[in-house]
């Protein structure tokens, strides 16, 4: 805990905001979260101070109101970007559950975007798989996925509803994902988004563009839309990097 500083033209509460942001991502407050009357003391501002901390703090779904006085803090997931990732591995290596709900499994056209993603013809048919992706009970992540036909048709037909994509195509399809990249960019997500992802208005998400690889072969061209605020991106650099300053 930092002590407020009266004399910067930050707010009270922005500053407690800020403080009880980085005490949240430290776990600080394990699994229960301190009452209004117990901030206002160990700080030492008013009550309505801590009420428009809290407040913020529940916009941004850090923490939640539970029965009675205390908030419960929502653990925010991490997502290390050192390599190719798996959505579904990641969860579970966090200690949660996954699962999927497949909105779409079917042979159609591939898009403009897609198609030349792929390196196949605009209009060639390709394997489509959308998806929304759970944590535990909880909405994450919405997954739409464009595969070449010739090379994922086996996926037609399977439960996709749990494990992860790359799993899938490694085991019925002998396609082992050996590369990829993937842009990442803040969007506000508008009201069909929002619904599916159980989102509050005015709340950012992470637009994830990806390409996937197995040996030479351009194997998923995927968009993905994950919660801003229940995810987090970290980057760990090796020691001995050069790094430019």
């Amino acid at each position: 805990m930092v002590a407020l500083d009266r004399r910067s033209p930050l707010p009270l509460w922005a500053q407690l905001v800020d403080d009880l942001r980085h005490r949240v991502a430290a776990n600080e407050f394990d699994e229960h979260f301190p009452t209004d009357a117990e901030l206002s003391q160990s700080y030492g501002v008013s009550r309505h101070t801590v009420r428009e901390a809290v407040r913020h703090l529940e916009a941004e779904s850090l923490i939640v109101r539970g029965r009675g006085r205390l908030t419960v803090v929502q653990p925010l997931l991490e997502q290390p970007l050192d390599s190719l990732y798996s959505f579904s591995s990641s969860l579970r290596a966090q200690g949660l559950s996954e699962r999927s709900t497949v909105r779409v499994c079917e042979r159609r056209r591939a898009p403009a975007e897609a198609a030349e993603e792929l390196g196949v013809g605009q209009g060639t048919d390709v394997v489509y798989v959308e998806r929304v992706r759970f944590a535990d009970d909880e909405p994450m992540a919405w997954d739409r996925s464009w595969l070449p036909i010739e090379r994922a048709e086996c996926l037609l037909g399977l439960d996709l509803s749990g494990g992860g994509l790359y799993e899938a195509l490694a085991t019925y399809c002998g396609l082992r994902v050996t590369g990829g990249w993937e842009r990442i960019r803040p969007v506000i997500p508008r009201g069909e988004e929002r619904r599916l992802l159980a989102m509050p208005s005015g709340v950012a998400a992470f637009s994830i563009e990806r390409l996937v690889v197995a040996d030479e072969y351009r194997v998923e061209w995927r968009r993905s839309l994950i919660r801003g605020d229940r995810y987090r991106l970290s980057v760990q650099w090796p020691a001995g990097v050069p790094t430019r300053l």
